[in-house]
């Protein structure tokens, strides 16, 4: 639900702060006073496709930001989970930034991202029934969905598609297994020979390392032996090892200390000293001791690196690579096997295709009742709004089988007697299209989850007791799921202003030689004179205001 929107330096807007309300909310104005301008800015936080010309006069940007409670909104979370900006607070910051020069930037919750993820994601909160603006009912697939959401075949849809992505991809697999069942199975006697092969001399990157390494001692075993006695000369054996001179500095530093007892501490750091050479030359000892030359184990270990060697390069590997290569030379096996074993495969998506098949039908039988409900009752609505004689179907042609089932659906209209339905978006009239639209909300909202509606033009072309009817079912459609559900109304009409639970008012000033509009929440008071400005235009008397008093204590 929208619960703020903030506009700076947009159009003829130089800073504007607005909170809303849920339930039936009215925005009215005089003409040209910039009424448009919530909606335009609005579906630029939403997404909408940015043009040139939307900043202020002189200034070298306009920005935009909309806060929306998601605490009721599945599926606005569920998007913000999966794109990994789960919000705080159940609360939602969409902005937008339009610069001057036609560039723009996007954010959600602080994140940059892509104007198309923020259009994706404003499509799970608002949706905006206007002339020009986007219809998310356009779309087959939200025809689809809206059908699906009435009848209750939301998930038995879902699952469709989870059974229709089975069978299609057994059905590629067996496929192409018999198109190239002689190339598999050259390829699966290949792969069992190279696997074999690798079997034997596969190695990883730690153990090639230790390999190496192994190889480097036996290769230098005499260069090693020799070089440790030399190390035990020159420590402990010889005639002037550093043993022994150790030893006499030590013997001199101790009789020293019994004239100064400073110098222990020089004695008690050559005592370490002497201590760390004993155990350096304790384990060279050992180790000589335990070394010896291994020309035999030389020239396995040269051996075996060699053919390590060959095999990288014959497979045009790194030797350290070679372990990866037989893992995925495993798995390949594993899948060209299951393509030799036709019948299994071909049981297998057989089972898919029934288990697809069974379901689609429940889901084309619930389709076809659904819509014989969903168009008589919306077109029951259309006859209220001053569309005598039109006709609403929901039109099912069968089809091959896809993801979303036997059929296509889609919404046909006949806008008045006498006229062939033509599919929804192929109708002209704004205000056909949206007073359209309002019979199909009206109908379906209940079972709806967008929680924002905004209409623009509902009006047009009506008057009277219409445009009453009007203004009732918009009241009726912002009353349904009692403080989760707004409706924002554009009017030029009275009988719809009055029915509003709040009421906005748009006006336009003079400033510094710039026109700049702004938008009012009005009180009780305020709203007769606006209601009486409408009913009676330039001049208000005391008769429009009593009329305008009338028609709001009647909607209350």
């Amino acid at each position: 639900m929208l619960q703020s929107l903030s506009i700076r330096d947009f159009v003829i807007v130089s800073q504007l702060d607005l909170e809303f309300d849920a339930g039936f909310t009215v925005l009215t104005g005089e003409t040209g006073a910039g009424k448009s301008i919530l909606i335009d800015a609005l579906s630029l936080a939403l997404g909408a496709r940015g043009e040139g010309g939307v900043t202020r006069a002189q200034c070298d940007k306009a920005e935009i930001s909309a806060i929306f409670s998601i605490a009721n909104n599945a599926e606005a979370k569920q998007w913000l989970i999966q794109a990994e900006m789960e919000p705080e607070a159940d609360e939602l910051l969409l902005r937008r930034v339009m610069f001057a020069d036609g560039r723009s930037r996007a954010f959600i919750n602080g994140a940059t991202v892509t104007v198309a993820q923020l259009k994706e994601l404003g499509e799970l909160l608002v949706d905006i029934y206007s002339q020009n603006a986007h219809h998310s009912l356009l779309k087959l697939a939200t025809q689809r969905n809206v059908l699906d959401s009435f009848a209750g075949l939301s998930a038995l849809a879902t699952q469709v598609a989870v059974d229709y992505k089975v069978w299609y991809q057994l059905n590629q697999q067996r496929l192409e297994a018999e198109k190239n069942a002689q190339q598999y199975a050259d390829e699966l006697a290949n792969l069992r020979d190279k696997t074999r092969e690798l079997s034997q001399f596969s190695i990883s990157q730690i153990e090639w390392e230790a390999l190496q390494q192994e190889h480097t001692r036996l290769s230098n075993g005499a260069s090693l032996m020799t070089g440790g006695e030399q190390c035990r000369e020159l420590l402990s054996e010889g005639e002037l090892s550093a043993m022994r001179l150790l030893s006499q500095v030590q013997h001199k530093l101790q009789s020293l200390s019994e004239f100064d007892s400073a110098i222990t501490e020089a004695t008690e750091t050559l005592n370490s000293a002497i201590i760390q050479l004993e155990e350096t030359d304790r384990f060279l000892n050992r180790y000589l001791q335990r070394t010896e030359l291994d020309p035999a184990s030389l020239a396995e270990l040269d051996s075996k690196i060699q053919n390590i060697h060959n095999i990288s390069r014959k497979y045009r590997v790194k030797p350290d690579a070679l372990a990866d290569l037989l893992a995925q030379s495993q798995v390949r096996m594993v899948v060209l096997e299951s393509f030799a074993n036709d019948g299994e495969l071909a049981e297998n998506e057989a089972q898919a295709l029934a288990n697809y098949t069974q379901n689609a039908q429940k889901l084309s039988g619930g389709r076809k009742e659904a819509a014989t409900k969903l168009s008589a009752q919306i077109t029951t609505e259309m006859q209220r709004l001053s569309l005598t004689g039109g006709k609403f179907e929901v039109a099912l042609t069968a089809q091959s089988p896809t993801a979303n089932g036997l059929e296509q659906i889609e919404f046909l209209v006949a806008g008045h007697a006498g006229v062939i339905a033509r599919p929804l978006n192929k109708v002209a009239s704004g205000g056909e299209l949206s007073r359209i639209s309002l019979a199909i909300r009206v109908v379906t909202a209940q079972k709806e989850s967008i929680p924002t509606m905004i209409f623009d033009e509902v009006d047009v072309g009506i008057g009277g007791g219409v445009a009453e009817v009007v203004g009732q079912l918009l009241k009726q459609l912002g009353e349904q799921k009692v403080g989760q559900r707004q409706v924002l109304v554009i009017t030029h009409l009275p009988q719809v202003a009055a029915l509003g639970k709040h009421h906005l008012r748009v006006s336009k000033s003079q400033a510094d030689g710039q026109t700049l509009s702004t938008i009012t929440k009005l009180n009780d008071v305020e709203r007769i004179e606006e209601i009486a400005r409408m009913l009676g235009g330039i001049e208000i008397t005391e008769t429009t205001r009593r009329h305008a008093k009338e028609m709001l204590a009647k909607s209350l």
